[in-house]
C-alpha cells in the first residue's frame, strides 16, 4: 500500500473566488481545496501541500496558525493539527504555503517533503473502554487497515472505471481490530498491538463470546487475518448509540498468499462464522462517478442513529492491484458533515 504523504511538492491546478470575500480565495491541489490568502498562489506554481491529520511543529513558520490550530497533549505534545474548518461557507482541507518554507534546493511534483518539514500524522491511539495488556508489536506479516482519502489520488477514480464491478460500504465510526489465526495461534490486536487473552481485553471478551477461533478451526480455516470496526460504548464517541460492543468486518485476508478475497468471499465466511460484514450500499459494474466533487456528495448521510455517518470506502468486487498507491486498489471518502463536526 503507498505511504501516506503528509506533505508534499504539488502544483495548483485551479483557483476559485469565494463570494463576499476580499482577502482570501480557494486554492485547488490534487482533489483538495484550500483557503488562502488573495493572490499568494496562481494556477500552474509549484507549492507545498499539507494534508488534514498533519501535525506541524511549533516554529516561526508554523506561528500565524496558532489561534486555529495550537494542540498539545501527552502522546503527542505540543503542535498544529490541522483539521477540515470551513471559512465563509467554503471546506479547507490542509495547508498550501509557497516552496519558500523549504531548505533550498530543487523539488520535483510528488516529492514527500513530510519528515523535512519535521511533520508527523496527528493520531491518538485509538482505545476501547478497556484494551487489556500489550503482549507484541502488530504483526509484521498483515497489513495494517490504513485507507487512502480519494482526493490525496484523485487518479484512482480512473483506475475504477477500468474495473468490472465494485461495492460501496459504509465506513463505520470505531476502532480497528484484527483477528487471525496462523497455525495453532490465534491473536486479536489493535491497531497498533497485539493484546493478550485476559479479563481486561473488550475485544478478547467479544472474540470469546463469538467463538471466533473455535469457528474458525471448525471451518478449517487457517493462515487468515479477519479486520474490522469495533464499535460500541466507550470506543470513540459511540455515534452507532449500540448498546454493546459490535464488529463490523471490512477485510479478510489469506496470510499464505498475502491476498485480500474478493466482497462474496469476505461475505461467505462472514456468514460462517457468525460476524456482522460492513452495511454495503451499493454494488454496480460499472464505476458511474466522474469527480472528488461527486464522490464527496455521495460519501455524505447518516448512521441509523441518525448521526453523521464518517463516510464510505470504494472497492473492486474482485481484488485488483493498484499502480498508483502499489496494493489492492480501494480509497476512502470521508464525509465532510462529519469531519466539520469532529
Amino acid at each position: 500500500m503507498g505511504k501516506r504523504k503528509l506533505a508534499s511538492i504539488q502544483y495548483v491546478h485551479n483557483i476559485t473566488p469565494i463570494e463576499g470575500a476580499e482577502k482570501i480565495e480557494c486554492v485547488h491541489v490534487l482533489g483538495w481545496q484550500c483557503v488562502a490568502n488573495k493572490g499568494q498562489f496562481s494556477i500552474g506554481d509549484k507549492c507545498v501541500y499539507m494534508e488534514v491529520d498533519s501535525f506541524l511543529p511549533v516554529c516561526e513558520r508554523f506561528e500565524f496558525l496558532r489561534a486555529s490550530s495550537f494542540k498539545e497533549n501527552e502522546i503527542m505534545g505540543a503542535g498544529f493539527r490541522l483539521k477540515t474548518m470551513k471559512f465563509r461557507g467554503q471546506i479547507s482541507q490542509g495547508l498550501v504555503q509557497p516552496l519558500e518554507i523549504l531548505p533550498e534546493g530543487k523539488y520535483e511534483i510528488g516529492d514527500d517533503v513530510t519528515e523535512l518539514l519535521g511533520i508527523r500524522k496527528w493520531e491518538i491511539e485509538e482505545r476501547v473502554s478497556n484494551d487489556g495488556t500489550v503482549i507484541a508489536e502488530f504483526p509484521s506479516e498483515i497489513s495494517k487497515t490504513d485507507e487512502l482519502r480519494v482526493q490525496s489520488y484523485p487518479e484512482l477514480i480512473d483506475e475504477f472505471k477500468s474495473v468490472k464491478g465494485y461495492y460501496i460500504s459504509t465506513k463505520m465510526d470505531g476502532c480497528s481490530v484484527t483477528m487471525y489465526k496462523s497455525g495453532d495461534h490465534f491473536g486479536v490486536c489493535g491497531r497498533n498491538y497485539e493484546y493478550a487473552d485476559d479479563d481486561k481485553c473488550d475485544m478478547w471478551k467479544y472474540a470469546h463470546e463469538h467463538r471466533i477461533e473455535e469457528r474458525l478451526k471448525e471451518n478449517n480455516l487457517d493462515d487468515i487475518a479477519i479486520q474490522g470496526e469495533f464499535c460500541g460504548p466507550g470506543i470513540q464517541k459511540n455515534r452507532l448509540n449500540l448498546k454493546t460492543p459490535e464488529w463490523y468486518v471490512f477485510t479478510i485476508t489469506d496470510m499464505k498468499t498475502n491476498t485480500r478475497l474478493s466482497m462474496y468471499k469476505t461475505e461467505e465466511i462472514c456468514k460462517l462464522l457468525g460476524l456482522n460484514m460492513v452495511p454495503v450500499e451499493e454494488v454496480e459494474e460499472e464505476f458511474k462517478y466522474k469527480s472528488v466533487d461527486e464522490l464527496l456528495e455521495r460519501a455524505k448521510g447518516k448512521y441509523t442513529s441518525g448521526k453523521n455517518k464518517e463516510g464510505i470506502v470504494i472497492r473492486p468486487v474482485e481484488t485488483v492491484y493498484s499502480n498508483t498507491i502499489a496494493g489492492p486498489l480501494s480509497m476512502k471518502v470521508i464525509n465532510n458533515d462529519y469531519l466539520l463536526k469532529e
